[in-house]
């Protein structure tokens, strides 16, 4: 096993069984998130934060969209059984103790959503030969810089005045969910010769 995707075929692109098991744990994620983006804000914007996580709705689905297009398909039957538990955890958590339901829910989603952007690090698995022509390679590292701008609106929301009565449940959620999606991302690459258990 290698930390690293690879062995690259002759024209040093990510083996297809290897993008298919990291675009799909990709697309679950992105996909989650999207989806409780959309749902979680409400009709009226009434926040500053709500514009942000608004925007992030369509950062999410694009990366979805990116994925299914540049990655190179092939049947994963583990996927499955994987996909069943990856759903499960993205399952939407609302912070307990914030007595605002808005609030609640939205610090949960950026706990996950921050977790998301922080542990699961796809182009840090390409190798340094690896096409900077292919679009999986491509994709990659376009999720990478998405995921750095994402990051810092999370993290601000996180660290927000309206959550500072609420830093302690903020930094266990925090930390469970990272513990969580990063265990999560190295199982599933476990499958395809890959291993970040070191990490």
């Amino acid at each position: 096993m290698s930390a690293l995707f690879g062995p690259l075929d002759s024209g040093n692109c990510v083996p297809p069984r290897q993008q298919t098991r990291a675009a799909a744990f990709l697309i679950s994620a992105h996909g989650a998130l999207a989806r409780q983006f959309a749902f979680t804000l409400p009709m009226k914007l009434t926040s500053a934060w709500q514009t942000e996580l608004n925007a992030q709705v369509y950062r999410e689905a694009e990366i979805v969209s990116l994925l299914l297009r540049a990655t190179s398909w092939v049947p994963d039957l583990a996927l499955t059984y994987m996909v069943a538990s990856w759903e499960t955890a993205w399952l939407p958590s609302p912070l307990e103790g914030i007595p605002d339901g808005t609030l609640a829910t939205a610090t949960g989603l950026a706990t996950l959503a921050h977790a998301v952007h922080a542990k699961i690090r796809p182009a840090a698995l390409l190798p340094t030969e690896a096409n900077s022509n292919d679009p999986f390679v491509m994709a990659l590292r376009r999720i990478e810089f998405e995921n750095g701008r994402l990051l810092q609106a999370q993290t601000a929301f996180l660290k927000s005045p309206e959550l500072v009565s609420f830093r302690n449940a903020v930094n266990s959620a925090l930390e469970r969910r990272h513990t969580e999606i990063g265990k999560l991302w190295a199982q599933a690459l476990e499958g395809v010769g890959i291993n970040l258990r070191a990490e």
